[in-house]
């Protein structure tokens, strides 16, 4: 149990950067579900301070299990009664192997995000001819971010689309945070992204950014270092690849 608040009180604080999405459970549930959605909603109030809300509940293939989504994305399970909830991933056994099956439900939910961050937030570099797209999650004082972004060139030459968002390690309180709002308000933001990354001082400027909120949605994500790559599916590649290596994580080649 002291594990399970444990991980209660980091989703909550996950929880902090997004809208609640209390209500969002369909209409029309049965009613054992909203039995057991009031019921977790009580419990979670107590642990969390109401930072949580239940966006959905549904049954499981595990008999008798069910999962339960919160607004942050995490995602728990709970007997039918709502007495116990766990945390972890949810295997499926087969003759051939186990599938991991909230493995592939996340990532097809990390797609979903990434494919909503509108793509004017984002500063990308194309190749002539776009065969896949990556999105970095990145930190102009990373070492490694500024390792990949100096494969850049290789990169595109790849046919591979760089789309870079911004996660300064260490939120407002880090030192990339204002040179990274200074970058993404700049006039040519491709431009003084180089320059950040090869540590020259940029004019402090202001203005409506989305650099916390791509932060909040790295968090939101699991992401804890960067560079952080997304493939198109979902995919999360913690840390940085060479050029080959990227090309044979991004094709399967």
């Amino acid at each position: 149990m002291i594990t399970t608040l444990r991980s209660l009180l980091a989703v909550a604080w996950l929880a902090a950067g997004f809208p609640s999405l209390a209500g969002a459970q369909d209409a029309g549930t049965p009613a054992w579900a909203d039995e057991l959605k009031a019921k977790l909603t009580a419990s979670l109030t107590a642990a969390t301070g109401a930072q949580l809300q239940i966006l959905t509940i549904s049954e499981t293939p595990f008999e008798g299990l069910i999962e339960v989504e919160l607004d942050t994305g995490e995602k728990l399970f709970s007997d039918r009664k709502g007495e116990h909830l766990v945390t972890g991933d949810l295997f499926q056994a087969t003759a051939t192997g186990l599938v991991n099956l909230s493995a592939q439900a996340r990532q097809v939910q990390i797609a979903e995000w990434v494919a909503a961050v509108p793509e004017d937030e984002m500063l990308i570099f194309s190749p002539e001819e776009t065969k896949a797209s990556i999105t970095v999650f990145t930190d102009v004082d990373c070492a490694f971010c500024r390792k990949l972004h100096a494969d850049l060139d290789a990169i595109l030459e790849l046919g591979i689309q760089v789309r870079y968002v911004a996660y300064p390690r260490g939120g407002e309180a880090s030192a990339a945070y204002p040179k990274m709002i200074s970058v993404w308000c700049s006039e040519d933001r491709k431009r003084s992204l180089t320059q950040a990354k090869n540590g020259q001082n940029l004019p402090s400027r202001e203005c409506d950014n989305p650099v916390l909120r791509h932060y909040n949605l790295g968090n939101r994500i699991g992401i804890s270092g960067t560079p952080a790559l997304v493939l198109q599916d979902g995919t999360v590649i913690p840390g940085y690849l060479e050029p080959a290596q990227l090309a044979e994580a991004v094709f399967g080649q």
